[in-house]
């Protein structure tokens, strides 16, 4: 006779730091899944208790204690319905990134994640020692193996789990975003099942957490290797999941509810709004501020910050000099104008001048130069920070991916800010982008899009005269920036040798001012800050280049 059993994937935001929070919402949503789901088990992603990554706060012992303290209340406060829930756990001098069955105040058993990622963005072993033994637990007359994010992407540990009588596998996430990604982990969970002939419950966050997004997307996979169950991206849900039990022991997953997939564009523009989003709301500001300049890059970023915050917490300034074109002004102020801001006109002439004055002694003798393009972006950024200081608001910076690579920014200037949205996005993909928002409402005027880009900083100024075409440049910086393909290897790509050998230059010399860029929302699988780590001080040099 076969038996039925609901189990609910808590697919949750959980704050980093604050455990009191987390515990607080695990206990209501083991309640909500208990009363009116009327589930058997739920089931919460990695390092609930804690959010994701908690870093070097781990290292403290105050932090562990309330996390000893978060596990003893939630096993006090919830009874009637099994929990599994992931949180850091100490044995001796030993930490390990655990997943605990808890029912009617105990704590049954614990699994400690046996893969530890150390690449990218991970920097589990830092914090963690490797548990190495399978775990089954008992949920509800099933046998469940439990296993941890990285444990689902290489056979061995749901191969362990199987061979120790699991009959269906629980895998806990906190997995970051990027482009592609749901494809990717439905493709590793399909081989997982095909080998262990046991469906897998797959449960992740849905958070922003600094750069990084955490797309949820929780999904339940058959024996079959089909999707059954998939909870919305970027949505918080309670996704529950009916399985029917047979006398053998033997799990099948009911059919469910499958949230549409979303196709590239609007998984990556909608990373961005809620990269910003979560980043604004977390950390407290009021609203957030940034320079219009006309061009792509700040229209594209207003509309993000005006579909993450509403029209009322987004106010854009436009700031022109004696090099801003008219249309720039005008375009300016139409975007604005579609998307309902504040907005308001700045010139920064007088300060210029003002500086330029200032600054005529210590420049005696010496040709304009950079110098002076700099200085207007520069008064951009006292003014823009002026502004957000006096209304508790936080800058949002408007530079892309291909600026952030080859330095075309302004330390103290176009990149004085707290946050990039546009951080992780080409110069291409940014147009791509655009016209996807343009899709569902028109807000960035078309000869915004078709305009040769400029920084206007000096007569006639585009940026293809210090730059290569951007469809160029940015197939070159894929290949060296997120392939780690060498010089050589893009030229016989087919790239113009000099190109490759400025871009490369470039690059190379600009570590030190992306050091000191604000954080963006991660959406590419390889992004400047915590995934691409390269010595600002550095002898080495790509070959053949010589001394630059």
């Amino acid at each position: 006779m076969s038996m039925r059993r609901r189990i609910v994937l808590a697919q949750l935001g959980f704050r980093v730091g604050d455990v009191s929070f987390n515990a607080r919402r695990i206990i209501a949503a083991a309640i909500e899944a208990r009363d009116r789901l009327r589930a058997d088990c739920i089931v919460f992603p990695e390092l609930a208790l804690t959010g994701y990554p908690p870093e070097d706060l781990l290292l403290r012992s105050d932090f562990n204690q309330r996390v000893e303290e978060g596990l003893t209340r939630i096993a006090a406060e919830v009874r009637g319905i099994a929990i599994v829930i992931g949180h850091p756990q100490l044995h001796g001098e030993q930490r390990y990134n655990a997943a605990t069955l808890l029912r009617d105040g105990v704590r049954l058993e614990s699994y400690h994640k046996q893969l530890l990622p150390n690449y990218g963005v991970f920097d589990e072993k830092r914090y963690f020692t490797a548990g190495s033994t399978p775990c089954v637990v008992d949920v509800g007359g099933m046998a469940v193996g439990l296993t941890i994010c990285e444990d689902i992407w290489q056979p061995g540990p749901a191969q362990q789990a199987v061979a120790a009588g699991a009959h269906i596998i629980f895998n806990i996430n906190a997995s970051p975003y990027h482009a592609g990604k749901r494809l990717e982990r439905e493709a590793v969970l399909r081989a997982r099942v095909a080998a262990g002939r046991v469906p897998v419950l797959y449960v992740n966050t849905v958070a922003g957490q600094d750069d990084l997004v955490f797309d949820g997307e929780s999904f339940v996979m058959n024996v079959a290797g089909e999707v059954t169950q998939r909870a919305p991206t970027f949505e918080e849900a309670l996704l529950a999941v009916d399985l029917d039990v047979d006398a053998a022991g033997r799990v099948t997953p009911l059919a469910g509810a499958i949230a549409p997939a979303l196709d590239e564009d609007e998984s990556i523009y909608r990373a961005l709004v809620f990269g910003v989003r979560e980043y604004i709301e977390k950390n407290g500001f009021a609203g957030v501020m940034l320079g219009l300049s006309g061009g792509i890059d700040s229209a594209h970023t207003l509309a993000i910050a005006v579909d993450a915050l509403g029209v009322k917490r987004v106010e854009a300034v436009m700031m022109p000099s004696r090099y801003t074109a008219s249309m720039s002004c005008e375009d300016a102020q139409a975007e604005a104008h579609a998307l309902g801001v504040a907005y308001s006109e700045i010139s920064i002439e007088p300060a210029f001048e003002a500086f330029l004055g200032s600054l005529r002694g210590a420049f005696a003798g010496l040709a304009p130069d950079v110098t002076e393009e700099n200085l207007q972006a520069r008064c951009r950024g006292v003014m823009l920070m002026a502004i957000a200081n006096k209304k508790r608001r936080i800058v949002l910076i408007t530079g892309n991916k291909s600026e952030m690579a080859v330095g075309y920014s302004t330390l103290y200037g176009d990149m004085a800010g707290g946050f990039a949205p546009l951080k992780d996005v080409l110069k291409t993909l940014v147009y791509r982008l655009a016209r996807y928002r343009n899709v569902i409402a028109p807000v960035i005027p078309q000869r915004v899009l078709e305009r040769a880009p400029s920084a206007e900083l000096a007569p006639c100024q585009r940026d293809e005269d210090t730059l290569p075409p951007y469809p160029v440049l940015d197939a070159i910086l894929a290949m060296y920036v997120e392939q780690d393909r060498s010089p050589e290897e893009i030229i016989a790509a087919g790239f113009d040798a000099e190109e490759v050998r400025k871009t490369v230059s470039m690059i190379e010399r600009s570590e030190y001012k992306r050091r000191q860029a604000p954080p963006g929302v991660r959406v590419s699988r390889r992004a400047f800050g915590r995934d691409r780590r390269y010595p600002m001080t550095s002898g080495f040099s790509t070959p053949d280049f010589g001394e630059q």
